[in-house]
């Protein structure tokens, strides 16, 4: 393949005001970050420096880029420049002198960036050439509690700071920090290796990186998260991709690869102009990404047949692209075939028998065979307390309580969970619905669904 030209230099670009740089910057760390720290870690095998190179790059380019202009080729100038500030830090250091002739070994240079073509520079041991995969099973070792596999994912693959990882765990910001300190020395101490594990052992690593994936892709698909976190759910559907075809003989790869497909589509029509959440009902379908959906629906479909033909039964996820399948390929909420959507949640509650699933079965239910049922089911998940804080606990009784008329009661849910909801999005689509249901005059409004 011939090579592709180098970036000209900076003697040959405009310059760029320090607005245009800066989007430029931001732009390159939604799509680059992950693959610059995953090939420093390759290079150094020292995640705390690979991550301090990194953002010093990154650091480097808002200060040059508005002077110099923005490279032709952003990706490769930042790869380039947290190599050479890798090896300028290990030069320093006498006692890494085996790390920098592995650096050495492992040279980058601006005309043989990391990229489609060369993910990781090559293929490494495991004859796998994409560095962000090898991360992700690094991450995702058996040897590390499932936190904190998930943890040092989303810090070192998706560049999340140790403060938004905090707020998703529901901990302290310390907290976190030694979580992924003790994470990291952990991969240190017990030589775990940098690697995609050989076939043998892959099974055994799957559910962590499926798990570890989709939390990365629901971190880019909340609602008004803005394009850096759009940037994290392509992220999670191009490694879904690389995973099924790493594992064309696991069915649950490619379940989650037509799961993410399914949601996606629908990605553009959460949130309306005034950023409020938009539920699935009253989403424009004609906006939906038609050939997400049909991607999705085709991989499904492959994937089930598959399933039967090797005897082997449908997992969770399989189940859930099926759950998505029936909201996608409805031409209109009413032509929703909510009792098949139970009966698939019914399925996945024996395979994934968790409170938020449970939750989840209790809306179809309450689609299904009326509010009464969804409610009954609702409050024994509120008498068993493992949703206790879960905000959509009491946004999902609220919801059926208004179907029912009991508009006191369900002001009052409405406002515990406008109380535990953190999300713009959210919080403005729960205060329009109390704002409703306090209202004199309301009219019964059409059932909520899933955004």
């Amino acid at each position: 393949m011939p090579r592709r030209a180098a970036d000209p230099g900076p003697a040959h670009r405009p310059p760029a005001n320090a607005d245009t740089a800066a989007a430029a910057a931001a732009a390159a760390f939604r799509t680059e970050w992950g693959q610059i720290v995953a090939t420093l870690i390759r290079m150094t095998g020292d995640w705390d420096l690979a991550e301090d190179c990194a953002q010093d790059a990154f650091t480097a380019a808002l200060r040059t880029w508005p002077r110099d202009g923005v490279p032709d080729r952003p990706g490769a100038w930042l790869t380039t420049t947290a190599r050479n500030r890798a090896v300028d830090r290990l030069r320093r250091d006498a006692a890494r002198a085996a790390r920098l002739r592995r650096a050495a070994l492992t040279a980058v240079t601006p005309d043989d960036p990391p990229g489609p073509d060369a993910p990781g520079g090559g293929a490494g041991e495991d004859g796998f050439g994409d560095d962000r995969l090898r991360l992700m099973f690094t991450c995702c070792h058996p040897a590390l509690a499932l936190d904190a596999r998930v943890a040092l994912t989303l810090r070192t693959l998706a560049g999340l700071t140790t403060a938004e990882i905090a707020r998703a765990f529901l901990v302290s910001e310390p907290a976190m920090s030694k979580r992924l300190t003790r994470a990291k020395h952990k991969i240190r101490a017990a030589g775990i290796p940098y690697r995609v594990p050989p076939p043998h052992l892959l099974p055994n690593r799957l559910g962590a990186v499926l798990a570890v994936l989709y939390l990365l892709f629901n971190e880019g698909y909340t609602p008004g998260g803005g394009p850096e976190r759009r940037g994290l759910s392509a992220e999670a559907i191009r490694l879904a991709r690389v995973l099924a075809a790493l594992m064309p003989a696991e069915p649950e790869p490619r379940g989650l690869l037509a799961l993410m497909l399914l949601h996606d589509a629908r990605a553009a029509t959460r949130v309306d102009a005034t950023g409020t959440l938009v539920t699935l009902e009253h989403q424009d379908r004609a906006r939906w990404d038609a050939a997400e959906i049909d991607e999705g629906t085709r991989i499904l479909d492959a994937a089930l047949h598959d399933a039967r033909a090797a005897g082997r039964r449908a997992g969770p996820y399989l189940v859930q692209a099926a759950i998505a399948a029936c909201h996608a390929t409805a031409p209109d909420a009413a032509s929703t075939d909510w009792p098949q959507i139970a009966a698939l949640y019914d399925v996945l509650a024996r395979l994934a028998p968790t409170p938020v699933v449970a939750l989840n079965r209790a809306v179809a239910v309450g689609m299904a065979h009326g509010p009464r049922a969804g409610l009954a089911l609702v409050e024994a998940l509120e008498r068993d307390g493992a949703l206790d804080g879960y905000p959509l606990l009491p946004a999902t009784r609220a919801d059926l309580l208004r179907r029912l008329g009991r508009r006191a009661e369900a002001a009052r849910a409405y406002r515990a969970a406008l109380d535990l909801t953190g999300g713009d999005a959210e919080r403005r689509y729960l205060a329009r619905r109390l704002a409703e249901t306090t209202a004199p005059d309301t009219a019964e409004p059409d059932p909520a669904g899933a955004g």
